[in-house]
């Protein structure tokens, strides 16, 4: 069908290179034309051959955002059984640079046939993608994308893109005078915080575009620390009364939707990231008004679903895989869900 030789043709089922670029599309045509599936039973039989995936995450508690994306993997690894595909863990502690480090060291001497990276620190990133790709490993990010890098493919938001949207329905009903917080962490310069920080290009991005001149505050809370936290949230309601629009570009909206909730102090709208327990809690108490959910448990999944289906399937994969920005509101929340 591809009008290429039988010797062609395996080379490329098998990746095995020599294959002119002309011949590579001919033949790749046809195999999604016909929808080609290898047998991997038989491939696994006759090879006998076992593919570990390693997956290098945060450590997590339950119902936060990387327990989500750890069962995600699970379901993955738990469909991708039967075909001797195993997964593994390397945990390092998210925003911890030293932690983080050491995870980084230790994959590339993993017996591993790929790795799915959530990367942390740009730097230490890069050293193991290097390292990785010196060794023959692909490898896949997910929740953030480090460019410059031959990941195999993305899996998670547009982070800008988000950022954009945020601003948009947080400033849709928008009335002259009002002013706007946001809500930022101890570490917002930090190289770990990558993330946010371009959720907030993407959301000072709409604001230049539609509310030049808008008054904008930024208030940086501690994840730990609640006292200091509520002194410097009494202070900056006390003293920034028209204030009344707010944004947290990570999961922790939680701290700013508990103080609300304590001192029964209200914002008109106020904006978070993630469907973390407690911040669907204040979703639904009204202290908060909308969550942006990434998707977590499918980006894991996907995650290890799509190395497999390079190592193992030896199929082409997209370079992203953007996740839907989805907006959730108290009415709409508790029909949410990711993975069934």
């Amino acid at each position: 069908m591809a009008g290429v030789s039988a010797g062609t043709v395996d080379r490329v089922l098998h990746n095995r290179g020599d294959v002119s670029a002309a011949s590579l599309e001919k033949v790749r045509r046809v195999l999604d034309e016909i929808n080609y599936q290898p047998n991997v039973f038989a491939i696994g039989l006759a090879r006998k051959k076992r593919y570990r995936i390693v997956c290098i995450i945060p450590y997590y508690i339950a119902y936060d955002y990387w327990h989500a994306v750890a069962e995600g993997i699970g379901r993955a690894a738990q469909e991708l059984a039967p075909y001797n595909v195993t997964v593994s863990y390397l945990h390092y502690r998210h925003a911890d640079e030293a932690s983080y480090r050491q995870a980084c060291a230790k994959a590339p001497d993993e017996e591993c046939d790929a790795v799915l990276l959530a990367p942390n620190f740009r730097e230490e990133t890069l050293q193991l993608t290097s390292a990785l790709e010196r060794k023959g490993i692909p490898y896949a990010f997910i929740d953030f994308h480090v460019e410059q890098t031959n990941a195999l493919c993305y899996i998670g938001q547009d982070s800008r893109m988000s950022g954009y949207v945020a601003a948009k329905i947080l400033m849709r009903d928008f009335k002259p005078g009002q002013e706007l917080a946001l809500f930022l962490s101890d570490r917002k310069r930090s190289p770990a915080e990558i993330q946010m920080q371009r959720r907030m290009e993407g959301f000072m991005r709409y604001l230049t575009e539609n509310h030049v001149g808008l008054t904008v505050h930024d208030v940086v809370l501690d994840k730990q620390d609640a006292e200091a936290n509520r002194r410097t949230l009494d202070r900056f309601f006390d003293a920034c009364p028209r204030a009344v629009l707010g944004v947290a570009f990570n999961s922790r909206v939680y701290l700013v939707a508990d103080y609300l909730h304590d001192t029964g102090r209200r914002l008109e709208k106020l904006l978070g990231y993630d469907l973390l327990k407690r911040n669907v809690e204040r979703l639904k108490g009204g202290e908060v008004d909308y969550l942006i959910g990434q998707r977590p448990a499918m980006q894991g999944y996907l995650g290890v679903k799509e190395l497999s289906r390079h190592v193992v399937f030896k199929r082409p994969v997209d370079a992203m895989k953007f996740m839907p920005i989805d907006i959730l509101i108290k009415e709409n929340i508790d029909f949410y869900f990711e993975l069934e």
